[in-house]
């Protein structure tokens, strides 16, 4: 009788806990997403208050302010549902039309990136030969401007989807490649003797110590280089002159900006959403792989 009231109470305390941590889940998103909106709300109101002096005091540095170069905010938003054009479809449908264009070269960019530099920073982690040889001219690759990178890539490899994929994957490997490097050598030395006091096969300790050690650093890289992509792939479209997506479009607007500025202003929202969407997609793959960061993981 008292193991059974003990097995009770201690599945109370059990549910307790878990009830306690939801709660705490629960509390904390919400704290974030206030912490979020009022940030918003700040850069929103010190953009209209900086507008209304500017146009006030006819303020000239460091740019003259007027509805060109400082649309109101709620103007921009008041044109994604208007028409794109006389008789046309609304712009947040074009725009979004033009998202997942982008989204598609982007998220392509971005598997072939970080495939390529998880599987560097794995030959770099295994000899100390190769990164004294070959890290210095990885790193060298990033100082090359990506404006410079683009247009030979599109000789390369033509106008298309494909050459888009590889400027995202070129600005997306690099961030993968350092903290794979990191995270793989920073497995507990202690734990890399036992293995091989074990004689582990280096398979073995790779994918049951220095991979799951790298897990905290590779994600990090990953948030990064999801951004990236998304930059790499607008960009890569714009020499590749494929007007179907994102970077089409802000050329397009960029062309009528003098006259309608709210058009470029609202593609670079639509734009800035799709990277956050492809952060926040990343953060969620994080906390359904990474439980727990391991102990010797700073």
């Amino acid at each position: 009788m008292a193991h059974a009231e003990s097995a009770v109470a201690a599945g109370r305390g059990v549910s307790a806990r878990r009830s306690a941590v939801g709660q705490s889940a629960w509390t904390g998103a919400a704290a974030r997403a206030l912490v979020t909106l009022l940030a918003l709300a700040a850069l929103w109101g010190l953009w209209e208050a900086y507008r209304w002096i500017g146009v006030r005091t006819e303020l000239t540095w460091p740019f003259p302010v007027d509805d060109v170069t400082m649309p109101h905010i709620h103007s921009v938003f008041q044109a994604l549902f208007e028409p794109s054009r006389v008789n046309g479809p609304l712009l947040i449908t074009v725009l979004l039309e033009s998202a997942w264009f982008t989204a598609k070269e982007a998220l392509l960019g971005f598997a072939l990136g970080a495939t390529i530099g998880f599987a560097i920073g794995i030959v770099l982690a295994h000899s100390r030969l190769l990164q004294r040889g070959f890290l210095p001219y990885i790193v060298a690759s990033q100082t090359v401007p990506i404006l410079a990178i683009a247009p030979m890539v599109v000789v390369w490899l033509k106008s298309g989807w494909l050459s888009v994929a590889v400027i995202a994957a070129y600005l997306t490997f690099f961030p993968v490649t350092i903290n794979t490097l990191r995270g793989l050598l920073s497995a507990d030395p202690r734990a890399l003797e036992l293995m091989r006091s074990y004689a582990a096969s280096p398979w073995s300790v790779l994918w049951k110590l220095r991979v799951p050690a790298a897990m905290p650093y590779l994600f990090s890289a990953l948030k990064v280089s999801a951004t990236a992509s998304v930059v790499g792939a607008i960009i890569g479209e714009l020499p590749s002159s494929i007007q179907d997506g994102l970077g089409g479009a802000i050329l397009n607007f960029a062309q009528y900006y003098s006259i309608q500025p709210t058009g470029l202003w609202a593609t670079n929202l639509v734009a800035a959403l799709l990277g956050i969407a492809f952060f926040a997609a990343v953060v969620v793959a994080e906390k359904l792989l990474v439980r727990r960061a391991p102990e010797n993981v700073a």
